[in-house]
């Protein structure tokens, strides 16, 4: 992606206030700074694109893709729309189904980045965005699995 190209997303995004923004890190869900380290460990599995399972350690208040990007299964260079805090579809994840109903439900603007970003347009049932779900200690032993990477993202 060009630095032009990069220029104009910026720009487009400083024009419509309706474009998916990023949680801030510190969300009113997150632990007070008291709070012991090994208290807010959040244990997960994920599947990578060729079906081998990972253990991940994520903290509550911490979002999936930043638990992800730590364990080296996605590569945060990718999700380069973060550095304009504005969203796209590079860090969207599958949710096993039984672990759906714990999450709050997609907002419009992460449906309308997934809808966008799917080739017959329609949203995988189980499709989120990392960048969205925030950890909580009853998503403990919870079960994604990372899609192979878009073409776009490859080199």
């Amino acid at each position: 992606m060009s630095i032009a190209t990069l220029h104009r997303i910026s720009a487009r995004i400083a024009r419509s206030p309706t474009l998916l923004r990023h949680r801030p890190f510190s969300s009113p869900s997150a632990p007070t700074p008291s709070a012991k380290v090994s208290d807010r460990i959040v244990h997960l599995s994920a599947i990578d694109a060729e079906g081998k399972k990972h253990q991940v350690v994520g903290l509550t208040g911490q979002t999936l893709l930043k638990a992800l990007c730590n364990a080296g299964l996605i590569d945060l260079e990718s999700h380069r729309l973060e550095q304009i805090d504005a969203c796209s579809a590079e860090c969207e994840v599958h949710v096993a189904q039984e672990w759906l109903e714990r999450l709050s439900s997609p907002s419009y603007d992460e449906s309308y980045v997934l809808k966008r970003n799917s080739r017959n347009r329609e949203v995988n049932k189980h499709a989120r965005l990392g960048c969205q779900v925030v950890l909580e200690g009853d998503l403990e032993g919870m079960v994604v699995a990372v899609p192979k990477a878009k073409p776009w993202d490859t080199n």
